[in-house]
């Protein structure tokens, strides 16, 4: 009987009938002519033809050797290498060719400690059903509110990179079961830890730089105590905000308090400028009262010293001494004023009107001419 097909993938077939590619059909597979087949193929590859104790002893010995070899293995610039013997950690390799029993006496895990790893905490990216090929931001409720030490929510987003440690990878690959996972919580626990010690006020102004140093340090010695073998490089803040509800409120809340300080920084600045003028002033008015005393002082003593030495010489001469401090005085007063002397006894030629005080000015104008 011919080869029959239905049309849906079946057939049937008799001995003495070609197969469905055209070969001839086979009976029963016989496993002792197998055996015997591979054996005569076996000895014709072997020296001498047959299957010696020194031939299984070659082939043993070239087995052994090709599994040793198989223990070459190469570690990458940016990898550390752990070799296992049976399961257990006997040691690091760096980067280049190593060895290491093969399997399934030795094996080796590869990390790559130098690659930076990157968390986001509060928000994630999706696919955008609307354009393919595109991410976008979405928020992460669960993750970003947290509650604050004044009794606010606050909703903070952050951005944790980490890598392994290359100093203790060993303590990554065996002292933790999930490592993104356990650095991700840690992160959101110290985040809830600091958040929940600050204000609001403070977070969403001032703090925000003083937030992330803090968080860091908490995180890494959160990680020390688990041997986790984890070097947290950098916390970043991405957004501090109030829940959307009532933003607009706090953001009022917020412009009026940076009013505040602007106008605060503002008086300190005059008061600045104008506190050291006052003082300068009142120091130079203190010095000049203080030049008026020590010349008025200086004035009194002289005068007295003056007089003390006029009256000892008054004592001298009372007659000249008399005479001469009459002459002084006249001087004064008589220095500035106008004045006719007339050196006649008895003023027998003057008219009984002449306006002397007038013409003096005059005669005055023409001696200068």
């Amino acid at each position: 009987m011919p080869w029959n097909s239905d049309g849906k993938g079946g057939g049937t077939w008799k001995p003495g009938n070609p197969g469905p590619w055209g070969q001839s059909p086979r009976g029963p597979i016989d496993l002792e002519e197998w055996l015997r087949r591979g054996q005569s193929r076996l000895r014709q590859l072997l020296p001498g033809g047959g299957l010696g104790g020194r031939s299984l002893l070659a082939l043993a010995l070239v087995g052994i050797l090709l599994w040793l070899l198989s223990g070459f293995y190469v570690v990458e610039p940016n990898e550390v290498g752990l070799n296992m013997i049976f399961g257990r950690y006997t040691g690091k390799t760096q980067s280049g060719l190593n060895y290491n029993l093969p399997f399934p006496i030795g094996s080796v895990e590869k990390l790559q400690v130098t690659d930076r790893n990157l968390i986001n905490i509060g928000f994630t990216y999706r696919q955008d059903p609307q354009n393919p090929g595109q991410q976008t931001q979405v928020d992460v409720p669960e993750e970003s509110l947290m509650l604050t030490g004044d009794q606010n929510i606050a909703d903070v987003k952050f951005v944790v990179i980490w890598q392994i440690d290359p100093v203790h990878p060993e303590d990554y690959a065996f002292n933790i079961a999930n490592p993104p996972d356990t650095v991700k919580a840690v992160a959101e626990s110290a985040m809830r830890e600091v958040i929940g010690h600050s204000l609001i006020r403070k977070i969403l102004t001032a703090e925000r730089k003083v937030i992330e140093p803090e968080v860091q340090d908490l995180m890494q010695r959160i990680l020390n105590s688990y041997k986790a073998g984890v070097l947290v490089l950098q916390v970043q803040l991405q957004s501090v905000d109030p829940p959307q509800q009532v933003i607009a409120a706090f953001r009022d809340v917020t412009a009026a308090q940076q009013d505040r300080d602007r106008m605060r920084n503002e008086a300190e600045a005059y008061a600045n400028r104008i506190v050291p003028t006052a003082r300068g002033q009142a120091a130079a008015i203190l010095q000049q009262a203080e030049g008026y005393r020590l010349q008025t002082v200086a004035q009194a003593t002289g005068e007295a010293s003056r007089f003390d030495q006029i009256y000892a010489q008054y004592k001298n001469a009372p007659a000249v001494t008399r005479e001469r401090m009459y002459l002084e005085t006249m001087e004064k007063v008589l220095g500035s004023a106008n004045k006719v002397i007339l050196d006649e006894p008895g003023g027998q030629s003057v008219v009984p009107y002449l306006p002397l005080p007038q013409l003096a000015p005059q005669s005055a104008e023409g001696e200068s001419k």
